[in-house]
This record gives structure tokens, C-alpha cells and sequence, in this order.
């Protein structure tokens, strides 16, 4: 079998990820691991626009976004990877653009549509992790079940009026991990006081956002501590952040402990 090469950055690499490579927690073979890592985005919209700004900043080298809306004048006010010339533009193609502009190393795939049950399988399957940002309980569940029958990482956050969680989920691993089920239970609600009804501070999209791209690359560079057993919880207006410790549910219906019939 013919060796291959090993895989260098260039001095172009060198120059645009100086910060990171000079961190010993990242280095040059943690750069190397974050332009091999394959992240998809649940939604283009408040939190996923810091956190796919941050994700091609840092050199992911294949970010994939899903979101079947368009720019909306009512985005602007969070989702800061538009601009008012992208307005009644497919958001992923705005999206796209902007992370290209940032950073050409990075391969941007675009899927404008809405996950279901018959496609998110054949999705979810082609990257390293999912990051979710999306505004409905419905498709949370549905990345939720996915990624954990794939054993796939997911780094989950939500935002309404001035608070903000954070959390991330490998219940398919050993120990007291668990899924969006165990810390929400199965019933897919109707919505309720949404932010288009609620609101919401626009810049806690970004700190939310900023926060949920942090937890991504410590996942893909299994750095620091993981959220996979925690859920943080942050008061804009207390300025305050909680982070408790949550566990799995013996009695879930999806990573619980079932017994074969």
C-alpha cells in the first residue's frame, strides 16, 4: 500500500490560524483536525449566525447549513451573518457567501430545506458533529434522535427574551449522559410564546451563539470539559450564568434503559 503524504499547512494557514497555533491545547495538529472536521448547523438564523461565523473563522473545514427559510428585514436585528442587500435571499446561500468571504480554506454545503423524519438520516450522516440552532421543538427532536442513533456529538442551544442554555449531547456513550428526551421528555409540544411573539435581545443570539462555537471545537478537538452532563443556563438582564448537572433518564424512550422483549 502506498504511504500517504503527510498533510502540512500552508504558510497562507500558518498566518490566518497564528493564534490558534500557538495555543498547546490546539497546535498544529489541532488545526490539522479542525480542516478534516465535518460540522453541520441546524439553522442560519440568531444563533447559528455567530456560531457559523466563529466555525469558519477557526478553519472547519466543512461546514454544512440547513435552513429552508429567506432574509427577512425582522432578521436583522440578531441573525448577523445578513445584510439588508441578502433580504427575500435563501439564507443559506447568504450564509454561504459571508463564510466564504471570511475564509475561502473553508467547503460550505448548502441544504435549503426542512429536516423530516426521511431526510435527516441521510444528512446528519456525512459530518463529524451537529450544532443545533434551530426555533422548534419538533426538528430537536428529530436531530436529537438522529445523532444518537449515529453516535453523533450534537451541541444544542436555545435563546428566548433575555435568557439563554447551552448544553451538549453523547448519550450514546457510557456514563450518566443524556439525550434532549431525558431533559425534556417526549411529548413534541405545539409552540408557545415563540420570539417572534416574546422576543428576543438580539445580542444574546451572539453570546449564545459565540458560546455554542466554543463547545464545538473543544468537541472536535476533545479539549477542556465537556457540556455532555451539564446545562448551562445564563440571565442577560442578571448578568449571571448557572450551569447544572443533569443526568440520564432510566425511563427514556430513546437511550433509557430498555430491557428486550
Amino acid at each position: 500500500m502506498t504511504q500517504q503524504p503527510e498533510i502540512e499547512l500552508t504558510d497562507n494557514q500558518i498566518d490566518r490560524y497564528a493564534r490558534h497555533l500557538v495555543l498547546p491545547e490546539v497546535g498544529e495538529e489541532g488545526q490539522l483536525k479542525l480542516l478534516n472536521s465535518k460540522v453541520l448547523v441546524i439553522g442560519a438564523g440568531g444563533l447559528g449566525s455567530p456560531l457559523l461565523l466563529y466555525l469558519a473563522a477557526a478553519g472547519i473545514g466543512t461546514i454544512g447549513i440547513v435552513d429552508d427559510d429567506k432574509v427577512d428585514l425582522s432578521n436583522l436585528q440578531r441573525q448577523i451573518i445578513h445584510d439588508t442587500d441578502h433580504i427575500d435571499h435563501p439564507k443559506v446561500l447568504s450564509a454561504a457567501t459571508r463564510l466564504k468571504a471570511i475564509n475561502p480554506d473553508v467547503a460550505v454545503h448548502t441544504h435549503e430545506l426542512r429536516l423530516t423524519e426521511k431526510n435527516v438520516d441521510a444528512l446528519v450522516k456525512d459530518y463529524n458533529l451537529v450544532a443545533d440552532g434551530c426555533d422548534n421543538f419538533n426538528t430537536r427532536y428529530l436531530i436529537n434522535d438522529a445523532c444518537y442513533k449515529q453516535k453523533i456529538p450534537l451541541v444544542s442551544a436555545a435563546i428566548m427574551r433575555f435568557d439563554g442554555q447551552l448544553t451538549t449531547f453523547r448519550a450514546f456513550e457510557e456514563g450518566d449522559k443524556p439525550c434532549y428526551r431525558c431533559l425534556f421528555g417526549d411529548e413534541q409540544v405545539a409552540e408557545k410564546g415563540s420570539c417572534a411573539d416574546v422576543g428576543v435581545l438580539g445580542a444574546l443570539a451572539g453570546t449564545m451563539g459565540s458560546l455554542q462555537s466554543v463547545e464545538v471545537i473543544k468537541e472536535l478537538l476533545d479539549i477542556g470539559e465537556s457540556m455532555a452532563n451539564s446545562l448551562l443556563l445564563y440571565d442577560s438582564l442578571g448578568t449571571s450564568f448557572h450551569r447544572m448537572k443533569t443526568k440520564r433518564d432510566p425511563a427514556c424512550s430513546l437511550c433509557g434503559n430498555h430491557q428486550p422483549s
